[in-house]
């Protein structure tokens, strides 16, 4: 399972002050042409996702699009336990149900070290935290629960840029 943070967001005290509901900051024209960079980088060690689950949040939508398009016909859908405050359990869930072996999920922090961490080592709390962009390659030796995967690796979206360079 590949877990990808969302790319860079516009300023969410700056956006407040539009009166307009945080689930619909969009990430910015920088944030965008980072995450195709990011998503490139990482096609080229994880060449293929079966399935792309998503926040319904639009920055995390916009997020797997680009992430979509990279990888080209790559089916995107909206998970709403993949919200901010949503549980590593709600997302064990919905997984459990997936036939696809290759399937990445896009989503916020804390949530995400959170969800990490409990498939990792089984406890309710950020393990690790995803810088915007970034993304992280677990392995689930069984159906996901508390302590059934391993992390394979933990990649900040610098070195994904540079991948995409090389």
């Amino acid at each position: 399972m590949l877990v990808i943070r969302h790319a860079i967001a516009g300023d969410r005290d700056e956006w407040a002050k539009t009166g307009k509901p945080d689930r619909d900051r969009p990430i910015t024209d920088d944030g965008r042409e980072r995450m195709y960079e990011n998503a490139r980088g990482l096609q080229s060690v994880f060449p293929q996702i079966d399935l792309m689950a998503t926040s319904p949040l639009k920055r995390a939508v916009q997020t797997a699009d680009v992430v979509a398009e990279v990888y080209e016909d790559t089916a995107v859908i909206e998970v709403k336990e993949l919200v901010p405050d949503g549980s590593p359990e709600g997302v064990a869930r919905w997984l459990a149900g997936r036939q696809e072996s290759r399937v990445a999920v896009v989503g916020h922090e804390p949530s995400l070290g959170t969800l990490i961490g409990w498939l990792v080592h089984g406890e309710v709390e950020p393990f690790v935290s995803l810088k915007k962009g970034g993304a992280c390659l677990l392995r689930l030796r069984e159906a996901p629960g508390p302590g059934t995967a391993t992390m394979k690796w933990l990649v900040p979206p610098k070195i994904l840029r540079r991948v995409s360079r090389a």
